[in-house]
């Protein structure tokens, strides 16, 4: 039997990035889901703060060059690699000088949270998308973990429905306590539908762009969802209690997580 392939779209990474339960485990995870016998890729954003020097960061220029549509105006695709040789793993990163060389993740140095950041998501989520399509790999299942990934399960189940390389892929999204405080812009949902969504795909979001109505999205597109904080938004906690039949699994240890893990990822490929 051919290993499974299993696709991790991570919002940071550590070393990359500073230490965080997200960073943790999107460094950890990948490394024990291969020991297992599994095909994986890697990605994340090339945020501004990453030193491209120290860290060996290299442009993989057969997979840049790629112009994403998002409101209408142009923004060209780089895609940069790096190795985590104690792993055997490697790292791709998606890059725009538009959305990523800002030294801070999501807020500038006053905490005041970027405008864009709502285009930084859907051009994240298409650069992995489309990079995915170019190396002609496709995963079997597709796992996400942090809230600039959310709109993943929504564009492959939508926007690339009829995509050989990503249609039969399973989504499982890792629920987390790394929110943000003010509401994305407003037209949110209409860029969206200009990417192919459809009113109904985007319900929650025409009136309501908070951290809540966009994990409530994620969660509705996955095929699995995962608790991956101890203790998230009650308010989440409960749309998530209010699932019918469709895979969960609470909140693992850090001791635990990798085997409990990759035991779902085989309960969610089964799942119709």
């Amino acid at each position: 039997m051919d290993a499974k392939r299993i696709l991790f779209i991570t919002q940071e990474i550590t070393p990359y990035l500073p230490e965080s339960e997200i960073a943790i485990i999107g460094r950890n995870l990948p490394q024990g889901t291969q020991e297992c016998g599994r095909e994986i890729r890697t990605f994340m954003p090339k945020f501004g703060n990453i030193n491209e020097r120290r860290n060996q960061l290299h442009e993989v220029i057969r997979l840049s060059g790629m112009n994403l549509i998002i409101d209408d105006t142009d923004h060209p695709l780089i895609i940069k690699v790096a190795s985590i040789q104690s792993a055997r793993m490697q790292v791709y990163f998606i890059d725009n000088e538009d959305f990523f060389q800002r030294k801070a993740l999501v807020c500038d140095a006053g905490g005041k949270e970027y405008e864009d950041n709502d285009e930084r998501s859907i051009f994240y989520v298409r650069g992995v998308l489309e990079t995915i399509k170019k190396l002609r790999w496709m995963p079997d299942l597709i796992h996400c973990h942090g809230w600039m990934s959310a709109l993943t399960a929504l564009y492959i189940k939508r926007m690339y429905a009829d995509d050989p390389c990503l249609k039969n892929a399973k989504i499982v999204y890792s629920v987390y306590d790394d929110g943000f405080n003010t509401p994305l812009r407003k037209d949110f949902a209409g860029k969206l539908k200009m990417d192919g969504a459809t009113d109904e795909d985007v319900a929650l979001l025409k009136n309501d762009t908070s951290f809540v109505s966009l994990t409530k999205l994620a969660i509705d597109f996955a095929d699995g969802v995962i608790l991956g904080s101890e203790r998230v938004n009650p308010e989440i906690t409960s749309y998530i209690s209010g699932m019918n039949g469709k895979p969960f699994l609470p909140y693992q240890s850090p001791d635990d997580y990798i085997d409990s893990f990759n035991k779902f990822y085989d309960i969610v490929l089964d799942s119709k």
